[in-house]
């Protein structure tokens, strides 16, 4: 049967052919052209799959005449459809594996795992199912059931694999990394060691959690995971991640950048103790009244301008944002409306609006020097560092670029469902955050190739079906795959 070959060339280029598998030996049938970026390889692969059919004579779905398949006539009414399967979704999702390295992974369930998470996130006995139906991939449960535990052992490879792909394709240096947490919920309302009742940021306090600590690079692409007990405090975590990762790939120069979560002073002092520098998010309102004012008069209503000063935590920079002002002068508004509710019906509330005092026992009003002190900062947002002869507006920007592991932790929540979590056991977890992992790589990996959303890109190729349609007067099968869409990477 004809196949498509990948090989590669002496000057670095991707060749694709047609060859034929006998005697031992393999045949070369035809050679249909050599390519370099992964797009220009994958329009390759669909030249060499048609080239395939037509040779292999597969017919039209459906044929408006009757045609010659080379031994009989063949009639639109005696066929029908047999199966389906979305053989270029796979292949194309494949490539992306391939190409983030994780090939070298020696786990072909792992892999199949990873894609069909992409998909359509679901169970793992489910995905077994859909692996089935969508891709002609068998595994049984108990393979499964033998398997899960062991693919932890794949994490440390997965990682420096995605390391080694952020280096090749987004020049990742180690020189800045960014750094955030977050949690995912179970399934349970009974806890154990890892499994923790604690602060959630799903909005389930009912149920336990784990803690997922995520590194990403500058594109937001992942370069590392790690999980910690549900009740763990999230400033206590980036220490052991960072400097793991440190120590790891024997890195000389870092600056992390995390949200104010991260700030304490002893999370600076180990960090600077390390050599690695430190961008984080200040907590303003922790501050005096006097350094407040400070603050407020050199950037208030004041954008591109910016406040700096020495401080035991490092050196504190200041900037202004009127669209930042704005939302900070609406929350302020709602919450006014919320305190002064309050004040007015105390017993229909269980947690006391942050504008309030209390003046004598079950007696209340309004904070007004805490309202006043948040005037102050409508629109300032504050960045500790221990980069001293970085350019404030540098600073600045790398902080802001956190956004991007806040979008890598949307796609692991909405797009690849990452949560809620059904596994008990510690391995069977762990396993799950690593194929969560992957398929984040791979889908980030899409998206900056591409330029879309991973929802787009899942939108694009699902459309895509190799049709088997089976001739109900001579049993035989042909297959045709619908058109297969443009895409410009």
């Amino acid at each position: 049967m004809n196949q498509i070959r990948e090989i590669k060339t002496g000057s670095g280029k991707t060749a694709v052919q047609v060859v034929l598998r006998r005697y031992h030996r393999t045949e070369i049938v035809k050679h249909i052209g050599t390519g370099e970026s992964l797009g220009e390889v994958s329009r390759l692969k669909i030249l060499a799959r048609q080239f395939i059919r037509e040779k292999e004579r597969l017919v039209p779905l459906f044929p408006e005449t009757e045609e010659d398949d080379g031994n009989d006539l063949v009639s639109v009414k005696n066929l029908e459809i047999a199966k389906y399967r979305h053989q270029f979704a796979y292949d194309f999702l494949s490539g992306f594996y391939e190409l983030n390295g994780f090939s070298e992974i020696k786990s072909e369930i792992l892999k199949d795992l990873t894609l069909i998470r992409i998909v359509e996130p679901t169970s793992k006995l489910r995905s077994l199912v859909l692996l089935n139906e969508y891709f002609g991939k068998a595994y049984s449960i108990s393979s499964f059931y033998k398997n899960i535990g062991k693919l932890i052992g794949f994490k440390r490879q997965a990682e420096d694999l995605a390391v080694s792909y952020a280096g090749k394709y987004l020049r990742f240096d180690f020189s800045l990394v960014f750094y955030d947490v977050t949690t995912l919920y179970f399934e349970t309302f009974t806890d154990d060691k890892l499994r923790k009742y604690g602060f959630s940021k799903d909005n389930k306090p009912g149920q336990p959690q784990i803690l997922v600590a995520l590194v990403v690079n500058s594109d937001g692409y992942p370069v590392a995971v790690d999980i910690f007990e549900g009740n763990k405090f999230e400033g206590h975590t980036i220490i052991p991640v960072i400097l793991a990762f440190q120590k790891r790939h024997n890195i000389k120069n870092l600056t992390v950048v995390a949200d104010a979560a991260m700030l304490s002073r002893g999370n600076m002092e180990e960090l600077t103790k390390n050599n690695l520098s430190y961008i984080v998010g200040a907590r303003l309102s922790n501050l005096s009244s006097d350094v407040l004012g400070r603050i407020s008069e050199a950037v208030a209503n004041k954008p591109g301008r910016c406040f700096k000063t020495k401080t035991d935590l490092g050196y504190l920079i200041c900037d202004f944002s009127e669209i930042r002002a704005l939302k900070d002068r609406t929350d302020r508004k709602k919450q006014l409306l919320k305190a002064k509710n309050q004040i007015d019906n105390p017993g229909r509330f269980m947690r006391r609006s942050r504008f309030i005092k209390e003046t004598t026992k079950s007696l209340y009003e309004l904070n007004e020097e805490l309202i006043e002190k948040d005037q102050m900062l409508d629109g300032i947002k504050g960045y500790y560092t221990n980069l001293g002869g970085m350019n404030n507006d540098l600073i600045v920007s790398r902080y802001h670029d956190l956004w991007k592991i806040e979008k890598a932790f949307r796609i692991a929540k909405s797009d690849l469902l990452a949560r809620p979590v059904f596994h008990r056991k510690k391995e069977s977890i762990e396993a799950h955050i690593l194929i969560v992992f992957l398929a984040l790589c791979v889908a980030k990996s899409i998206e900056l190739k591409t330029k879309l959303s991973i929802k787009s890109i899942k939108e694009k190729i699902w459309k895509v079906l190799d049709v088997e349609i089976k001739d109900k007067i001579t049993g035989k099968s042909f297959i045709k795959q619908t058109p297969v869409p443009f895409l410009e990477y």
